[in-house]
């Protein structure tokens, strides 16, 4: 079911993106202002994403195979790359256009209607944007999360441009117009740039967060009676899979089955609490332990 949800929505996104480019360059064709063609340029690159990113969900979905045993999870990080640089790019055009309406300002034509089919729009990307959000999170799909934050910068400059030219309509200052564009290509800008270090970040194999590593420790902890440390404990995120590794303390006598038995047990423990997990557990004999005897702790490290 989640495996469903989330392509039909990225499906979905791809359609709402043409709706809004629609939109977007419909209010810009309807003014002239170089500012609302900054915000429909951006809608391209919010088109050409969603495309990737329905690209990279289907790939990491895929079952694992003989050449990518661990499976396909890291596909979604590529799409998330590839949109925080189509995002540098849109920036890269709408500074452009700035500069070629610095030199020659131009009048709004039809400023009030031309808004409005923005603001539509913006309603439109916000309301989509809040739920790839939370279907985001719920899911761990950084595909759908970086499509979010995408929409979400884009509605903030759209505001931002309607904001002002509104102001513009009503003072005569044209000049707005294109200091609103620049406005609008920083902006962009800063969000192309987390998005891509943020999924640079992903496919370095990046550790659960300090509090999920906690957490994680306190489920194995609660969970291994019967051996005597755990120590060594690693994590990895890839995609919406969490990879966990640690080493598992026992008795130098304890047999293979009961040795498994708390293993199965971690496991459980483990794969109930933690979504998409997968665990390797490394069995030792009491000699290897790295704590004072008698100590329970689960150390980090």
């Amino acid at each position: 079911m989640s495996k469903t949800r989330v392509q039909r929505l990225a499906g979905w996104s791809i359609v709402i993106a043409f709706v809004v480019m629609a939109l977007k360059f419909a209010a810009w064709r309807m003014t002239g202002s170089v500012a609302l063609l900054s915000d429909a340029l951006e809608s391209i690159v919010n088109v050409i994403a969603a495309t990737a990113a329905l690209w990279a969900i289907r790939l990491s979905h895929k079952p694992a195979d003989r050449t990518h045993q661990h499976g396909h999870h890291k596909a979604e990080y590529f799409s998330a790359v590839l949109e925080g640089v189509l995002i540098v790019i849109a920036a890269l055009l709408i500074v452009v256009e700035v500069w070629r309406a610095w030199q020659a300002p131009v009048v709004l034509d039809a400023p009030w209607t031309g808004l409005a089919i923005n603001g539509v729009a913006t309603v439109v990307n916000a309301f989509w944007a809040t739920l790839l959000m939370r279907a985001a999170r719920a899911h761990k799909s950084p595909a759908l999360e970086a499509d979010s934050r995408h929409l979400y910068s884009d509605v903030l400059t759209s505001v931002a441009v309607i904001a002002g030219l509104v102001c513009a309509v009503f003072t005569g200052w044209l000049w707005l117009d294109s200091v609103l564009a620049l406005v609008v290509a920083l902006n962009i800008l800063w969000q192309g740039w987390k998005v891509i270090s943020a999924s640079v970040d992903g496919l370095m194999d990046r550790a659960v967060a300090l509090d999920e590593h906690i957490r994680i420790r306190d489920i194995i902890s609660a969970s291994s009676k019967g051996a005597i440390e755990v120590h060594d404990l690693k994590t990895r995120i890839a995609g919406r899979a969490t990879f966990i590794e640690f080493h598992l303390v026992v008795d130098a006598e304890m047999t293979v089955g009961e040795s498994h038995i708390i293993c199965d047990r971690i496991e459980e423990a483990l794969m109930s609490e933690v979504p998409s997990v997968r665990v390797l557990i490394h069995v030792e004999p009491e000699h290897e332990a790295k704590l004072p005897a008698g100590s329970s702790a689960v150390p980090f490290a």
